[in-house]
């Protein structure tokens, strides 16, 4: 099996993060992962401290493996977050929708590594400065909160422009996309959508049949006038979106509609009016299996891949 140099600095089997997202990255499906030999991570979302917390200890309980927690650091709680991962010593942290400057003495005193994740070179080149241990470059293909840059363009720039291993993300379901991704510099990779049906996750049926009956087109990206666009499965909610974007309709407005959809999709399952965020691979997935397998059957693609190659 591929081994690279960032299993070796973490501690991991297999070169592959499971996307830190919000109401979708609990305790349940980062021991899943860990316990497989990836990186499972807690996605922290808008959570408050001590919930995270809670999650932590669910994982510290039911695995010895190396975990992470992802800090969204636009969230309100982010700064009490970052305090509960320093002092329970969590191994790693993805941070995304900002800079992690002003955390990092505490997080270096911790023993976290640090991982950002990030959309542009412009920003890679300012964060490296900052002693992180890596990079997560993130393309537009992914689900959620999305960049301007492909992965593929996005990945090789990053990958020259700074002397820290780089992980991918966007785009990437299975063992093809890891074998890309290490052809283009990477050092692993992060998914996310995939893991969404992993069978430990906890996210609602509904929200998974969603992803599992996706097309190549079914995503679409909202919110581009609020400055924080979103890829999710299109839906009637994403229609409401992308009309009023159309009619010029005010950023707050768009941003108040919403609040709290995330939840209702995942949690709920309201594949209606809830953001069922996705990345454009959702048509690659076909179907729900343990997190176990999921992490076997990318690794052993990615190897026929790589033998293949050397054969043409």
């Amino acid at each position: 099996m591929i081994r690279t140099k960032l299993c070796e600095m973490l501690g991991i089997d297999y070169p592959i993060f499971q996307g830190g997202m919000a109401w979708v990255a609990t305790a349940e499906l980062a021991v899943a992962v860990s316990e497989a030999g990836g990186l499972g991570i807690v996605g922290a979302g808008q959570a408050p401290a001590e919930v995270v917390r809670a999650e932590i200890h669910k994982v510290k309980a039911a695995t010895l493996r190396p975990f992470g927690v992802n800090v969204m650091l636009r969230s309100p709680h982010a700064r009490t977050v970052m305090e509960v991962v320093a002092s329970e010593r969590v191994p790693v942290v993805t941070t995304g929708a900002g800079n992690p400057g002003v955390f990092m003495p505490m997080l270096k005193a911790s023993g976290t590594k640090v991982f950002p994740v990030l959309a542009s070179v412009a920003l890679a080149k300012r964060l490296s400065r900052l002693g992180i241990d890596g990079i997560v470059a993130e393309g537009l293909e992914s689900g959620g909160h999305v960049g301007e840059i492909t992965t593929m363009a996005l990945l090789p720039q990053i990958v020259d422009a700074v002397d820290l291993p780089v992980i991918a993300a966007g785009g990437i379901a299975d063992g093809r996309g890891l074998a890309a991704a290490l052809a283009l510099g990477a050092v692993g990779v992060q998914i996310g959508t995939r893991f969404v049906c992993a069978s430990e996750c906890t996210a609602h049926p509904a929200y998974k049949q969603a992803i599992i009956e996706a097309r190549d087109r079914s995503t679409v990206v909202t919110g581009r006038p609020t400055g924080h666009p979103v890829r999710v499965i299109e839906n009637h909610l994403a229609r409401k979106f992308l009309k009023m974007e159309a009619e010029g309709a005010p950023a707050d407005e768009m941003e108040k509609l919403g609040v709290g959809k995330l939840r209702a999709a995942v949690v709920d399952g309201d594949v209606r009016d809830g953001s069922m965020m996705a990345g454009q691979v959702a048509a690659m997935v076909k179907k729900v299996q343990p997190a176990r397998e999921i992490i076997r059957e990318i690794m052993s693609q990615a190897d026929q891949t790589l033998e293949r190659l050397r054969t043409l």
